[in-house]
């Protein structure tokens, strides 16, 4: 009985914290020009060769073990 009673007043606290982030927010700009040819990928690329680097460093280090 303590356990529900303890989750549902922390479910409740959470869902109370989560509203000021859930309120509807203005038009904005309108997204992309359609002329627009440039994509931001530098950070996710670079992201993702250094992961791809570090888990070819770890199957190199236990096949030699």
């Amino acid at each position: 009985m303590k356990y529900i009673f303890s989750s549902t007043v922390l479910a409740v606290a959470l869902m109370g914290m989560s509203i000021g982030s859930a309120s509807a927010q203005g038009p904005g700009n309108g997204g992309p020009r359609p002329s627009a040819t440039t994509a931001p990928i530098d950070g996710g690329a670079s992201l993702l060769l250094a992961a791809g680097a570090a888990y070819g460093l770890r199957r190199l280090r236990q096949r030699r073990a």
